[in-house]
């Protein structure tokens, strides 16, 4: 018996170690503030929500429940911390109302980095361009990077290179910023994700998505997919996938947590973006 006994214990020591299952999800809270009707920082036709549509949102995020969310148009982190509860939180520190961060679930250990600031294009527009937010994730000797961003709206599917647009000439100058993030990482050998909110359709790949694939190689969740989100239309939410981490996105996982109210008018309340999401495999 005792040969069989120390056989058992070899192959215990040489079987592979169960790989983490990491749910990454981005989600664009289309204004998510508690400010009044009438603030100053609000567009005049910014709708106030009813505690009852606050509500209606933090049975999604509970519903959702991811272990790492990047998050867009969301007030500050007293808002994202009363949405996720038990989170662990991390915003930039811009101080527009439609600021970009993370909620990261406990037992994740969270390292914040410096704001992408240079994604703010000087003279580039009327108006501040919201950093993006960095963040080190670590568990058991592992890490990843991760980069939650909101890009210039305003150029969803004209040309990129389109001299007639300003919002199009704004969002190809973010481009360098997000290039040279992408840089370093590859250089590193970092598995990064890069996610969130492009204001940008990416099918068929354009110049905004060749330009980063031009750094490094990255894949996209969204490939190929058209976003179900309040009756259909195309991706501008995107999760991309760079260096190891490439290799840990699991295949079909792409998920969109589609909201159950089914009257577009709903969005104003909601959000007009649905939560997309996607399972990482990490050995």
């Amino acid at each position: 018996m005792r040969p069989l006994i120390l056989l058992a214990l070899l192959v215990g020591l040489v079987a592979p170690a169960r790989a983490v299952d990491l749910k990454v999800a981005t989600w664009n809270l289309d204004w998510f503030t508690a400010r009044p009707t009438g603030d100053p920082g609000l567009p005049p036709d910014v709708r106030r929500r009813t505690q009852a549509d606050f509500d209606r949102l933090r049975d999604y995020a509970a519903a959702l429940a991811p272990d790492v969310i990047a998050l867009e148009e969301v007030d500050g982190p007293d808002l994202a911390a009363w949405l996720f509860p038990g989170y662990q939180i991390h915003f930039t520190a811009d101080t527009v109302v439609q600021r970009v961060g993370f909620a990261v679930r406990p037992g994740l250990a969270i390292r914040a980095l410096p704001d992408l600031t240079d994604l703010d294009v000087p003279g580039r527009s009327f108006h501040h361009l919201r950093s993006g937010a960095d963040i080190d994730l670590s568990w058991a000797g592992q890490h990843l990077r991760l980069l939650a961003v909101h890009l210039k709206t305003g150029c969803q599917r004209a040309r990129l290179d389109s001299a007639r647009s300003r919002d199009c000439a704004v969002l190809r100058a973010q481009i360098p910023a997000l290039q040279g993030w992408i840089a370093e990482r590859a250089r590193a050998g970092d598995p990064f994700i890069l996610l969130g909110d492009f204001n940008r359709v990416m099918d068929p790949p354009d110049l905004l998505l060749q330009s980063l694939r031009r750094v490094a190689p990255l894949a996209r969740a969204t490939e190929g997919q058209n976003d179900p989100c309040w009756g259909g239309s195309s991706f501008i939410d995107h999760i991309l996938a760079g260096g190891p981490a490439r290799g840990w996105m699991r295949a079909d996982s792409l998920r969109v947590m589609v909201f159950k109210e089914t009257d577009r008018a709903r969005a104003d309340a909601l959000s007009d973006h649905c939560a997309v999401s996607v399972r990482l495999a990490i050995p």
